[in-house]
């Protein structure tokens, strides 16, 4: 499994950190090399990084246990593996060490425990690299976060400056491998965006994806060990009421008119009826129950966050959304005029192609509620597809 010999061409690298015990996940055997969706987890992380356009890595592994990689990664060009260091800082570092003569340009950093990585996060790391030399996939927190101590809370954190954190991560290859080997941290790096900080390097965000989820304990194998639906379906339906003095928000658009939807948060009947599409179709309840409206939290709350939630709460069931079909059940205002824009909102939260989302609107001949102009109904099918 040696490399192959450098070339000029091959300028995208991967640094794959496979080298820790795994023991949380209650494995016979590191949870690295155990097995994941008709693979194993270490296989897995490294194709997707190869779909994604890598074509050298260096895999940190524990000491010994040469055999069990190579077999996990037969077949696998451009490998070279590498025993990992007493932290995980030392193993990254061995590892961009093994790569130099490569000379890579740009080089990601990335936990064999997620061993899904879309395609479009490698591609929003890379391009986010021509201006800055290091950038990392983050996500927003959705939950009220607090700070503990001694299992008691002792202040609020603030959410909306927390992101949460995942890999890989991108760096141009001179900047962090600089970095490394410039490192005095007493302590070991909580990861190589620390590491390049302490550089005094920049490090840039970019959108996550809920697939990059860690594998940690022993629950999040089960569902890849028992057979599950390839594909599931979901239907959500919802109104709202329209009022004087309210902004009218459908599908995560602005829309003008002379009234908007009330609601306790924005009102969102078109997301709101999504959110519950999603969350049928893997039996995760209803919006009412993760975010009530006796909840002051939500008091005006922008409803992508619902969504985010959702396609969240699929992610761990181990289900990314397919397609979504809305139909938007009103008599004013005009969809037409507003649903390109719609659909490209909801295939940014939903993390899919435009072509994916459908956006119709439909009356009911001024009959009921909606035909007297009194609010908007919207229903929602979703296609949840096994990841």
């Amino acid at each position: 499994m040696d490399a192959a010999p450098p070339s000029p061409a091959r300028s995208l690298a991967a640094v794959i950190v496979a080298a820790g015990k795994g023991l949380r996940a209650g494995q016979d055997i590191p949870k690295q090399f155990a097995p994941w969706r008709g693979s194993t987890v270490l296989r897995s992380a490294v194709e997707a990084l190869v779909r994604g356009g890598v074509q050298q890595f260096a895999v940190a592994i524990p000491e010994g246990a040469d055999a069990l990689a190579r077999d996990c990664l037969r077949g696998i060009e451009g490998v070279r593996l590498v025993t990992g260091g007493a932290t995980r800082q030392e193993s990254v570092a061995r590892s961009l060490e093994a790569l130099v003569g490569d000379q890579p340009a740009l080089v990601l950093v990335h936990d064999a425990a997620r061993p899904d990585c879309p395609p479009q996060v490698i591609e929003r790391l890379v391009a986010a690299l021509a201006d800055h030399p290091g950038a990392i996939p983050v996500l927003p927190v959705v939950d009220s976060m607090v700070l503990a101590k001694d299992d008691m809370m002792t202040a609020k954190a603030e959410r909306e400056v927390l992101r949460r954190v995942q890999t890989p991560q991108a760096f141009r290859f001179a900047d962090i491998l600089d970095a490394h080997r410039s490192w005095t941290g007493e302590a070991d790096a909580g990861d190589d965006a620390q590491v390049l900080r302490a550089a005094g390097g920049e490090v840039a965000l970019v959108a996550g994806d809920e697939r990059l989820r860690k594998l940690t304990f022993a629950e999040d194998f089960m569902t890849d060990t028992a057979p599950s639906p390839p594909v599931r379906v979901g239907m959500g339906y919802d109104v709202h009421r329209l009022a004087a003095g309210e902004e009218l928000w459908l599908c995560g658009v602005f829309v003008p008119h002379d009234k908007g939807l009330a609601g306790h948060s924005d009102a969102d009947v078109g997301l709101h009826a999504v959110v519950d599409a999603i969350l049928g179709a893997v039996a995760k309840g209803d919006i009412g129950q993760h975010f009530p409206p006796s909840d002051p939290q939500w008091k005006g709350a922008a409803s992508a966050r619902f969504v985010e939630h959702a396609v969240q709460l699929a992610a761990q069931a181990g289900y990314r959304v397919g397609n979504v079909d809305l139909t938007l059940v009103c008599e004013a205002p005009k969809i037409g005029p507003h649903r390109d824009a719609m659909r490209a909102r909801l295939a940014e939260l939903l993390g899919v192609a435009q072509d994916a989302v459908s956006v119709k609107a439909t009356t009911t001949e001024r009959l009921g509620f909606p035909g007297r102009g009194e609010g908007i109904a919207a229903q929602a099918v979703a296609t949840m597809v096994a990841m």
